[in-house]
């Protein structure tokens, strides 16, 4: 022992004698000069182990390299070290520091280092190399605040996560050489806030696989702005910073766009899925009405049977007589002798067959609640598929290495094959079902899963006989089926985990191939038999070397050492072909599983494949025929009441009669069901009333009955209420049945209960339109604390303290506004598509109201924003899903920039949401409020800095809203279909196409073009503006916009263009007058070379193969339309409605008009000027109810002839201009009295008729430029035509 302790004393002189040598210093002499010595260096050989290293005490620097050490020792007596190199020397572990707490600068790279240990006393540590070692993860840094650089390049990291949060002082990073594969993991970077060298992939390491995807320096520079250089080149020029922003921006918008077109789409199917549900409840209702009203029509004469024999009678309805108001005629008061109250028998039958129609109704209640099942599983198939896409790009923030295809199983039909192919319907026999249908196929395409997949195969390739790289690898690639085991997962949450960071090891994880079977055991037959659906992955897999699963030894590696994968032969019961070979295999590595695809499918169940056809129409016809069968049986059972006349109004006399008194102030129980009744006024009078049934009427609103201070019973059920907004003063009421009517805010309309009728113990709000069907109960509740029946069902008292603790939190309070703020400054960098106020909540709590900049309040059942004066800093708000009726209590909130209010019960946004709260919020940029009520945008042209508007899912219904848009919303907007297109179009073009671009590109092509072709070419208030520079709409008097290509003309409101005169028009592309007529000022219009077809748009008609020839040539031989005929369409016209009360001068040259009467002018009734001249016209029609013409152009058309009818109503007409046409005879002129000037140059006048030779107009000017014409018979024209003519012009 001491012989050894001597070698080694002797070993370590030798090696402190080369330290002295190798950096000049004596050894004799160490002990006078060591403690001089600031630096020491060895390089390569002669230091095994760090000896003699007391004998400098004053030691600044230590390097050490090409060494065999494989610990740090002997710098105990270092304390003033601050450099150490230890570089390349095998060392397996950090230790041997723990007295160096002036170390600044520790490089230990090339190394076998597994592990970042025992740092956490170098606080002052600034440097930190440990490149080239063997570290997966990065930990025990936490301590290190001062440290400014990081080398962790080459060694096996894959994950950042947190663990350099608290290195705030970090500005130089290098992780090149790494396994990073997620640009989540960069994100985290971004909490850096002095970061200015970042390498990933310098060029002196390999890339980490995420340098690899595209976009990678993009994202990088988004997130940290404030990066000098990255993976070595210069990136600190403003102009790379924003390219880099702007593409972000545009990979927003993308995956924006694609959430909310997935959640439009899930919105349109559960409608369609609504309708399908009402269009099965139709018989169900109906049904359920009629014999609801057979029910309660007995009851009134079992009431009355009971109170006959009561002298003081104030208690039911007899027939109503002697009044006008009674529909079917005045009857006399019911005759006693008459009365069925009087046969013993009937009360015994009335109450036989109300037991009997309780009973159907009792059949049909529940044959209505069945039916919501097909909307539950058609919502819960398309949930499905929404929530996985939409999460998995919402939730990701890496956008670019995850990207997802939807389609059919027709795109995908080699996919869904091999899943047909692997069923066996055997295995299932024992559920019922007989086979699958796929239903829809996502396509994965993780950049990262199969960068990391091919690279490990290609490993394991390279190192593999080059015999089996050729001929084998192939034949052990699979694709294998994965399905999430519900009882041990959250099946949503593992799929997700599966896209974006891929399986994980064996042990947690089986990859199961083919057999359904199995799958069937993750879940019981209760389960499969409501919701028959399910997801699949389908992974690629190299199985590699693979064996049996031996019995009794665990699957994992160590027992399967050569083994990349082992597998489990699956019996069946009973074993065919398809089932030969079934196996589940358990894959050891994870990084050869990569998942491509989810499958959505469903079961076929054994009766929907052989009865589907019959149940669905056969078997379900005759058991509705049966069950109507059974009904009428039921109805028609002793006794059967008459009908009786429905009263439409009342008065003191009728309700003396309806109720069998004398006095009104003896009438306690009054009927009045199954009546027409929609207003009840007297009924206020009838203060003793404690029993009201209006059950069957009119009623819209229940205004009337108020003050009623001793009523306790008021069924008001099967009407048409759609508020309770009105009642008043009902303190005694106790019983309210407002049952099937279509109530739809349940919190206002409960608020009026609570206030008026505070005594109310039995309420029935069943079968009501209910905005939010699932939260009624509960808001009735909370806010009626009396209630001890609700839609007759007992209201437990968990239950009722459940409400009321639920309506408590409901309101906006200090507590929830501080455990729901934030109050960060900055805007995150963030690829999340949270809104901003969703993002930042996910952070710490906020401290002071004051400081509050982000507000997330998302799904507490907030009724009205109340409690937010002192959030002066408010720039991020959510407030979605909440019962939210009115946008108020943002007035001191100047500073918001973004605000959502989706899933709420919105109705309108002004009124509320003001144009002086719009006008005090200058920084309003992003506004989201989907899935509301809202039907109207009048308020929103205020909103001056306004970026973004989502207003999908509402009630939107008049083109008029949306150019309340123009110039307001700069970046994009999103609608429904249609609201989409025309966004598309009618906001800022260069924007909103740029922005469409990036939204599902293979339509969006498409969708503009629709748009151009619906909305493109409209004259609407904004396109007068632009093109006139102003918008001073009232002031305009003349308007000219030629050339325009306008199709259709929307200048709505007509009010904003009262003061315009005069219109021109010309050189577009109008079919008719579109919305000029509604511009009821107008005295001149001109609307030349236009198509001009009608006034009005003209239906299209089907014409045969003969009339359309007639109306291309008109020469064609088939003749002119038939007297009769033109007469019809005469008197049509002269019934139709006037247009245009003040327009006199029109102007419709070159149109290409053929056929006049389809002009309809008729309708424009102070027309005085008509220019109608280079048409196509070839008969002069349609113009009999232009008395007040005055002149009329028809120059350069196709005149021949002029008809009987032709001038029939022109008595005032006084110019006449016929030039220029193909007339040869001139006859028919005699109605115009008053003419004064003929036009009839260019004509082919030959002979005057009798009748045109007797005309005795007094013509001041004729103009007959003929080509050929008769001299006899125009001397004779000229006699009897020219008296008192003052000017004849010959041309020719």
């Amino acid at each position: 022992m001491i012989h050894s302790e001597k070698q080694k004393h002797r070993g370590d002189e030798e090696v402190v004698k080369e330290l002295c040598m190798v950096n000049g210093v004596s050894y004799e002499k160490i002990s006078q000069e060591g403690s001089n010595i600031s630096s020491l260096e060895i390089f390569f050989t002669g230091f095994p182990r760090m000896v003699g290293l007391s004998f400098f005490p004053r030691l600044c620097q230590l390097t050490i390299v090409g060494q065999n050490i494989k610990h740090i020792e002997g710098l105990e007596c270092c304390p003033l070290l601050q450099e150490l190199w230890v570089v390349q020397c095998h060392l397996t572990g950090i230790s041997g520091l723990q007295n160096c707490l002036q170390l600044e600068k520790l490089y230990l790279y090339d190394n076998e280092i597994s592990e970042i240990t025992n740092l956490e006393l170098q606080i002052n540590l600034e440097v930190l190399w440990l490149n080239n070692n063997c570290i997966t993860v990065i930990q025990g840094l936490n301590t290190l605040q001062n440290l400014k650089e990081l080398n962790l390049a080459d060694n096996i990291i894959e994950k950042i996560g947190h663990s350099l949060d608290h290195n705030a002082s970090l500005e130089n990073l290098n992780l090149s050489g790494n396994k990073i594969s997620s640009f989540k993991e960069l994100t985290l970077l971004a909490r850096l806030p002095h970061l200015t060298e970042l390498a990933l992939k310098d060029p002196m390491s390999s890339p980490n696989p995420l340098c690899l995807l595209c976009n990678y320096a993009t994202h990088v520079l988004y997130h940290m702005p404030g990066l000098q250089r990255l993976d070595t080149y210069d990136v600190s020029s403003k102009q790379v910073k924003e390219a880099a922003e702007s593409t972000v921006m545009k990979k927003m918008m993308y995956y924006n766009m694609r959430v909310r077109s997935s959640q439009r789409a899930l919105a349109e199917t559960r409608f369609s899925l609504t309708e399908r549900k009402k269009t099965l409840q139709q018989l169900p209702e109906e049904c359920i009405r009629t014999l609801s009203h057979a029910l309660k029509d007995l009851e009134r004469e079992l009431s009355r049977m009971l109170a006959g024999c009561k002298k003081s009678a104030c208690i039911v309805e007899g027939d109503p007589g002697g009044s006008s108001h009674v529909v079917d005629g005045s009857a006399s008061r019911r005759d006693p002798t008459t009365d069925v109250s009087h046969d013993p028998a009937v009360e015994s039958k009335i109450l036989f067959k109300m037991e009997a129609l309780r009973e159907r109704l009792v059949f049909w209640t529940r044959r209505l609640n069945k039916k919501a099942a097909p909307q539950i599983l058609g919502t819960y198939l398309v949930l499905l598929f929404v929530t996985t896409s939409c999460t998995v790009i919402y939730h990701y923030r890496d956008l670019t290495k995850l990207n997802i295809f939807c389609y059919l199983p027709n795109r995908f039909t080699s996919c869904c094959d091999l899943l047909l192919s692997r069923f066996s319907p055997l295995d299932y026999k024992i559920h019922s079902i007989t086979g699958i249908k796929v239903n829809r196929v996502i396509r994965i395409h993780n950049s990262a899963l199969r960068l990391r997949f091919e690279d490990k195969l290609h490993s394991l390739l390279s190192s593999e006989d080059s015999v089996i790289i050729s001929q084998n690898y192939r034949r052990r690639l699979e694709h294998l089926f994965y399905v999430a085991d519900p009882e041990k997962t959250n099946e949503k949450e593992d799929i997700l985990c599966i896209l974006e960071d891929g399986f994980k090891t064996a042990q947690n994880y089986k990859v199961l191939l083919a057999n359904f079977s199995l799958l069937i055991k993750c879940c019981n037959a209760e389960m499969l038999v409501l919701l028959p659906v399910g997801q699949i992955i389908v992974a690629k897999v190299f199985v590699g070397h693979s064996v049996p699963v031996k019995e009794g030894e665990p699957v994992d590696r160590s027992s399967y050492p050569k083994m990349y994968s082992v597998y489990r032969n699956v019996d069946t019961k009973e074993r065919t072909a398809m089932s030969e070979g079934i196996r589940q295999w358990f894959v050891f590595d994870h990084e050869l599983v990569l998942p491509e695809y989810i499958m959505y499918f469903e079961y076929i169940i054994e009766d929907q494949q052989q009865h589907a056809v019959s149940v669905r129409n056969t078997d379900r016809d005759e058991t509705s025929s049966n069950n109507i069968i059974m009904d009428k049986e039921v109805l028609n059972m002793e006794p059967v009441l008459k009908s009786q006349p429905k009263l439409l109004s009342l008065d003191d006399k009728i309700l003396l009669n309806v109720a069998r008194a004398n006095v009104l102030s003896q009438i306690t129980v009054l009927n009045l069901h199954g009546n027409s009744l929609s207003k009840i006024k007297e009924i206020s009078r009838l203060k003793a009333l404690r029993h009201l049934t209006i059950s069957f009427n009119e009623f819209t609103r229940l205004d009337d009955i108020s003050h009623m201070p001793n009523l306790e019973f008021l069924d008001a059920s099967f009407n048409h209420l759609v508020t309770l907004e009105g009642l008043r003063g009902l303190g005694q009421l106790k019983q309210f049945d407002v049952r099937w009517n279509k109530l739809t805010t349940a919190r206002e309309d409960t608020a009026v209960l609570r206030k008026h009728m505070p005594s109310l113990l039995k309420l029935d709000t069943r079968y009501n339109t209910w905005n939010r069907p699932e939260s009624v109960r509960m808001i009735i509740l909370g806010h009626l604390t009396t209630l001890t029946h609700l839609d007759d069902v007992m209201v437990t008292e968990e239950e009722a303290a459940e409400a009321v603790q639920m309506a408590a939190g409901s309101k906006i309070n200090q507590a929830s506004l501080l455990a729901h703020s934030r109050t960060n400054s900055d805007h995150p960098r963030s690829l999340s598509l949270l809104s901003t106020a969703q993002f930042l909540t996910l952070c710490s709590n906020a401290l002071n109201f004051g400081q509050i900049t982000a507000l997330n309040l998302d799904s507490q059942r907030i009724s009205r924003l109340i409690n937010l004066d002192k959030l002066v800093n408010l720039c991020w708000a959510s407030f979605n899903d909440n019962d939210i009726s009115r946008v108020e209590g943002l007035d001191n909130c100047l500073k918001l920039k973004e605000l959502s209010l989706n899933n709420n019960n919105i109705s309108s946004l002004s009124g509320y949401l003001n144009a002086s709260l719009l006008e005090q919020l200058p920084n309003l940029c992003f506004l989201s409020v989907e899935n509301n009520c809202i039907n109207s945008l009048r308020g929103i042209q205020k909103v001056h800095s306004l970026h973004e508007l989502y207003i999908a899912n509402n009630q939107i219904s008049t083109s008029r809203d949306i150019y309340y848009l123009k110039a307001r919303v700069d970046k994009y907007h999103h609608f429904g279909s249609l609201w989409k297109s025309f966004i598309t179009y009618a906001g800022k073009l260069s924007d909103l196409l740029w922005a469409v671009s990036y939204c599902d590109n293979s339509n969006e092509v498409t969708e503009c073009e629709s748009a151009k072709d619906m909305f493109g070419g409209r004259l609407t208030p904004d396109m007068v503006a632009e093109k006139l520079g102003h918008s001073n709409y009232t002031d305009m008097t003349h308007l000219t916009l030629q050339s325009c290509n306008i199709k259709m003309v929307d200048l709505s409101p007509a009010e904003l263009f009262s003061s315009l005169r005069s219109v021109n028009l010309e050189h577009n592309n109008l079919t008719s007058f579109s919305g000029l007529i509604y511009l009821q000022n107008i005295k001149a219009l001109c609307l030349n070379y236009n198509h001009i077809e009608s006034i009005l748009p003209r239906q299209k008609v089907y014409l045969t193969n003969r009339q359309m020839l007639y109306s291309k040539v008109h020469s064609s031989g088939y003749g002119q339309q038939s007297t009769s005929k033109t007469n019809r369409e005469a008197g049509a016209t002269a019934s139709l409605e006037p247009l245009m009360s003040s327009l006199e001068v029109l102007h419709l040259s070159h149109n290409g008009i053929s056929n006049m009467a389809n002009l309809q002018l008729s309708r424009l009734t102070n027309l005085k000027a008509l220019f109608l001249q280079g048409n196509e016209i070839s008969q002069v029609e349609g113009l009999e109810g232009l008395h007040q013409l005055r002149e009329l152009v028809l120059d350069r058309n196709r005149i021949k002839a002029l008809a009987e009818n032709s001038f029939v109503g022109q008595n005032a007409l006084l110019e006449l201009h016929l030039a220029e046409n193909r007339i040869r005879e001139l006859n028919h002129l005699d109605p115009l009295k008053e003419l004064r000037k003929l036009f009839l140059g260019l004509n082919k006048l030959q002979v005057f008729t009798s009748s045109s030779s007797s005309l005795v107009m007094p013509l001041d000017i004729l103009n007959v430029n003929f080509q050929i014409f008769n001299k006899n018979t125009y001397s004779d024209f000229q006699l009897h035509s020219l008296n008192g003519s003052h000017q004849s012009d010959f041309l020719r």
